[in-house]
């Protein structure tokens, strides 16, 4: 799917990783009404993603399988918060539990995040139930992990759906849109130099045309 046939009017948009860049980005655009359960995530890989969705995020962040291991600064924060891994998942948070109120031995905070990602979780599989067009965002994924997550969307959402992978590359200069013989994604390459601050422009020109109803 090309990048012009991406654009429209979805009814929810929500990151699915791999950092906080696509989060980042939705909400400086006003894409981001709402918080999903991994815009604030560290998740590298797209298949503990796609094993997420399928389990329908079952034992996600449960107390058992997490491991605090460090520290981590906030978002537009200067408050420091624990990096915490879900080892089941090998996703991690940083963002979530502060250092102020917890400690790599004690999670004083978890049952506020616990409330929070339950909200977060039961929002976004209602919506997938429920809601007539939604977009996904992704950053760094292969051919072969998109093909899973378009397959595993598919049994989870209701009705129409897109997916938009956005992957950064060492060797660009310039924004180059791909072709992947998947129907329903549409994917964008970018430059990996600086590409928290540098890419702006060309998130803008992604997302143009792209509006929450």
């Amino acid at each position: 799917m090309s990048l012009t046939e991406m654009k429209g009017e979805y009814d929810a948009i929500f990151s699915l990783g791999d950092l906080c860049l696509a989060s980042i980005q939705l909400r400086k655009f006003n894409l981001r009404p709402f918080a999903g359960p991994l815009d604030w995530m560290s998740s590298p890989k797209l298949s503990s993603v796609n094993l997420l969705l399928q389990n329908r995020f079952k034992g996600f962040m449960d107390r058992d399988n997490l491991l605090p291991t460090s520290y981590s600064t906030g978002i537009n924060t200067p408050d420091s918060f624990l990096v915490v891994h879900d080892q089941r998942y090998g996703i991690v948070s940083s963002h979530d539990f502060k250092a102020d109120r917890n400690t790599l031995a004690y999670l004083g905070t978890y049952p506020e995040v616990r409330r929070k990602l339950d909200k977060r979780i039961n929002r976004m599989l209602n919506i997938m139930e429920n809601k007539q067009k939604i977009l996904f965002v992704r950053t760094e994924a292969s051919f072969a992990e998109t093909l899973q997550l378009e397959s595993t969307l598919s049994t989870l959402v209701k009705n129409d759906f897109h997916i938009l992978i956005i992957n950064h590359t060492n060797g660009g200069s310039t924004m180059t849109e791909k072709f992947w013989p998947i129907g329903r994604v549409t994917v964008v390459e970018l430059p990996d130099y600086e590409k928290w601050t540098n890419n702006d422009d060309y998130w803008k020109e992604i997302l143009d045309n792209v509006k929450i109803r």
